[in-house]
């Protein structure tokens, strides 16, 4: 019995969540049957003890943020995801924006002299950004702020870069690393089954293709997060499948710092039909991420997304990271209509919101490091 007791013991578990309790406090894996069990049948307050008591058993009351704002060198792009409210189609890319790199240096340079520690960079698929474009963008910043962490390009963009430059994967993604680039953020993985894929982002890398990428990174040394986009066609097996694909790749190669399920927003795109999911099922996705990827170290709540006071419920729901500062330097989530239309908060708002819900602030790199603990 660990120093926190059995999980297994509280009334609030009984029957079958009594059972995953069970395996929870021997540190046994919840089988991919149980999973689809856990959203079908566990309860919103079964599931937030089991993913709080294993957030708890990691981490403590510590929640990590980070230091951060992101550069979206143009929402112009190739591909027509359904889900999107961000892109505009290469054919009418006057309706969009494209940065050059002298463009995005001066936004990295506006951050000189202060204390960020990340730059994130993410975007739409446009012909003539290629790798060589990039490769130069990464080099140029990182030989203006050496310490500055690159994370960039979704495996979706990074698909794009490669098969342009008709190099393999690995060819590509050492250049870039060569160049400076760092990590790779988790977007692009929506969710894998070909089925669902088919219907929401038929004309991007699958999802066979977004896991090889990663584990291409993950080869050279280079870490890097995944996302789960979920509340629209698919279904509870579908978000298993995806996660244990994750979870089978992690056994592998270890690579992945944090899972973020992100909360698909129907404002302006072409599923603007499909009704948004309850908080409620939010909070069921964050926890059962927590209860069934054992063996990823974080779990991440986007609060751009979610907006502030979720944000801060999911922190009892296995959260234990809720991003970074952003600075409202990223237009993905307000494009489709997230709660946070201008999203920025200072250290000091984040630290107080982490606070409020008897938490402890730690300031982290992206690698989680920790900078300061508050």
């Amino acid at each position: 019995m660990d120093r926190m007791g059995r999980l297994a013991a509280l009334p609030v578990l009984s029957g079958f969540t009594k059972q995953i309790a069970e395996k929870i406090d021997a540190n046994e894996r919840i089988l991919p049957e149980e999973g689809i069990r856990l959203y079908e049948e566990a309860s919103v307050a079964a599931l937030g003890t089991m993913a709080n008591f294993i957030r708890e058993r990691m981490h403590g009351h510590r929640t990590y943020f980070n230091r951060n704002f992101h550069i979206e060198p143009t929402n112009v792009c190739v591909f027509s995801c359904k889900f999107c409210s961000y892109s505009r189609l290469y054919s009418k890319r006057e309706e969009g924006w494209e940065l050059s790199i002298d463009q995005m240096m001066e936004k990295v340079r506006s951050y000189d002299n202060t204390p960020i520690t990340e730059v994130h960079i993410v975007g739409g698929v446009h012909p003539k950004m290629d790798i060589h474009f990039f490769a130069e963008l990464i080099a140029q910043i990182k030989a203006h702020r050496p310490d500055l962490h690159v994370k960039g390009f979704t495996a979706v963009e990074l698909d794009y870069m490669f098969r342009k430059a008709k190099m393999s994967r690995h060819e590509g993604m050492s250049l870039l690393h060569a160049a400076g680039l760092d990590s790779l953020p988790g977007g692009g993985a929506e969710i894998f089954h070909p089925e669902v894929r088919q219907q929401i982002c038929a004309d991007k890398v699958d999802g066979d293709g977004w896991l090889d990428i990663h584990a291409t990174a993950h080869g050279l040394d280079m870490h890097s997060n995944a996302t789960m986009l979920y509340g629209h066609v698919e279904n509870y097996s579908h978000r298993i499948d995806h996660m244990e694909r994750l979870r089978t790749l992690q056994d592998s190669t270890k690579g992945f710092n944090t899972f973020i399920p992100l909360k698909f927003r129907n404002h302006d795109n072409e599923m603007s039909h499909i009704s948004e999911v309850t908080m409620i099922e939010d909070l069921k996705v964050y926890a059962v991420g927590r209860i069934y990827m054992d063996n990823f170290p974080h779990l991440k709540a986007y609060w751009p997304m979610l907006g502030r006071q979720q944000a801060q419920l999911t922190l009892s729901f296995g959260v234990n990271d809720i991003d970074g500062t952003i600075d409202d330097s990223t237009k993905i989530y307000s494009m489709a209509g997230s709660e946070e239309q201008h999203p920025t908060m200072t250290t000091e708002e984040l630290v107080a919101l982490i606070r409020q819900v008897g938490r402890e602030p730690v300031e982290r790199d992206t690698l989680y490091n920790v900078v300061k603990t508050y």
